[in-house]
């Protein structure tokens, strides 16, 4: 397991919005087709919210349907830590930040090529840098 960036519950919910804390600290989801960023279109880089971590390209996202922002990959596997996720009795995968083990959403098999995965997150986990 990765060694994550350490704060306490106080120090995080300073920094992040009661919603951010919602989804980021306790693995909340926000409601689809209502994030910023699942119909963005623009270029750029999307960082993790908590931390500021690059994760996904925007040449990697894609319109899955689904509501929330996807990509087929990360910049890098080590930017994100997948888990088993068991919750609501569905079998998941857990995507996390690797520096700050923030949940941003889940990955699933049902993506595009190259690699036939979709990484489905949460906008409210994401920060976006536009392209210059």
């Amino acid at each position: 397991m990765p060694s994550y960036e350490r704060k306490s519950d106080e120090d995080w919910k300073k920094i992040l919005t009661p919603q951010q804390y919602h989804v980021l600290r306790e693995k909340g989801t926000e409601p689809a087709f209502t994030g910023k960023y699942y119909q963005n279109k623009k270029k750029g880089v999307y960082l993790c919210a908590a931390c500021g971590q690059e994760l996904f390209d925007s040449n990697t996202k894609f319109d899955s349907g689904t509501g929330w922002p996807s990509f087929w990959a990360p910049i890098s596997e080590d930017r994100v830590v997948s888990k088993p996720d068991n919750s609501y009795s569905m079998r998941r995968t857990e995507v996390l930040c690797s520096r700050c083990g923030s949940h941003l959403g889940h990955v699933f098999d049902d993506g595009p090529a190259p690699t036939g995965e979709r990484f489905c997150m949460n906008s409210i986990s994401l920060d976006f840098k536009e392209e210059v």
